[in-house]
């Protein structure tokens, strides 16, 4: 079972509007409120006790939520967020980069890795440390969208070593 929402919001509202639309989603999945959420050592979000996963992410006009049975990193930016392109000598692996040379929109590409990446992090619960040029990931990779003027991707499958 794997829900996902989003919701517009205004810039600022990131943390708040996601936590409301986690609890409205968790009520409407469970019949419950809210439980408490603990973090462990490393920070990743989670429900003690509980056999629920979330993973929320925001940009400045959106949030999103995925709730799930199973373990879930999610992560969205806006298309036309500003990026810097040297980046992708740093933070994508030589097939990655091989990818991305070739890309023709190099920006959309370095914005499709970085999701991923950030997704998979999440779903971890390990985090970014340093710089993420251990994966392998496609640019056609299945869990990436576009929705809402936003890029999302969603991982529940530990398919890939960060």
């Amino acid at each position: 079972m794997l829900r996902l929402e989003s919701r517009a919001i205004e810039p600022g509202q990131g943390h708040s509007a996601g936590r409301a639309l986690l609890g409205q989603m968790y009520e409407t999945h469970t019949g419950q409120p809210l439980p408490p959420i603990a973090r462990t050592e490393r920070g990743k979000p989670y429900f003690p006790g509980r056999q629920l996963h979330f993973s929320i992410s925001h940009t400045k006009g959106h949030v999103f939520c995925a709730l799930s049975d199973r373990p879930v990193g999610i992560d969205a930016e806006e298309l036309d967020r500003e990026i810097s392109l040297g980046l992708a000598e740093k933070i994508l692996s030589p097939a990655e980069y091989a990818q991305y040379e070739a890309a023709k929109d190099k920006r959309l590409a370095l914005l499709t890795f970085w999701v991923l990446k950030e997704a998979r992090a999440k779903y971890t619960g390990k985090g970014i440390a340093g710089y993420p040029n251990h994966t392998q990931f496609s640019l056609d990779d299945p869990r990436v969208t576009m929705y809402s003027g936003c890029l999302l991707a969603v991982i529940e499958e530990d398919d890939y070593a960060l």
